[in-house]
């Protein structure tokens, strides 16, 4: 992986896929923020083996991105929640509600047929809004 770095309001840097797929782990858009697609990879190793902390690893991910941006999970307004197995929606629940009980953010959570590694079994997407930030980052990325 290269160092993480924000080009043109685009945060790279956490992915082993993003350059062989072509994506940023988090794009500014004016005042928001939308961050891809967050997993229990971690220096290319699957962490855990349960939903729960899967969870906590992937919203970590995905939390880890909005610093970049001065942002925290207080500015997260939407999560997106895939799971590979439904058996795993009240744990991942857990993991949410203990993140994001007090912001309180719009959430979808879905049962997909599977992610692109098999020993995955979450993956979360968060869009995070801070009046102000497109103004903030202007002129501030090459």
């Amino acid at each position: 992986m290269t160092d993480r770095q924000i080009v043109r309001g685009r945060v790279s840097g956490f992915s082993p896929w993003e350059e062989q797929f072509g994506f940023s782990r988090a794009v500014a858009a004016g005042d928001q923020v939308h961050v891809s697609g967050c997993t229990a990879l971690v220096n290319g190793r699957i962490e855990h083996d349960d939903p729960y902390n899967q969870a906590l690893t992937a919203f970590g991910a995905a939390l880890d991105a909005l610093t970049a941006y001065g942002l925290t999970a207080d500015d997260v307004v939407r999560t997106r929640v895939f799971l590979t197995h439904v058996r795993d929606a009240d744990e991942v629940g857990r993991a949410h509600k203990q993140l994001f009980d007090a912001v309180r953010p719009a959430a979808t959570m879905l049962v997909v047929a599977g992610l692109i590694d098999s020993r995955m079994m979450v993956e979360v997407e968060l869009d995070a809004y801070r009046a102000g930030l497109g103004k903030t980052l202007e002129g501030s990325t090459p």
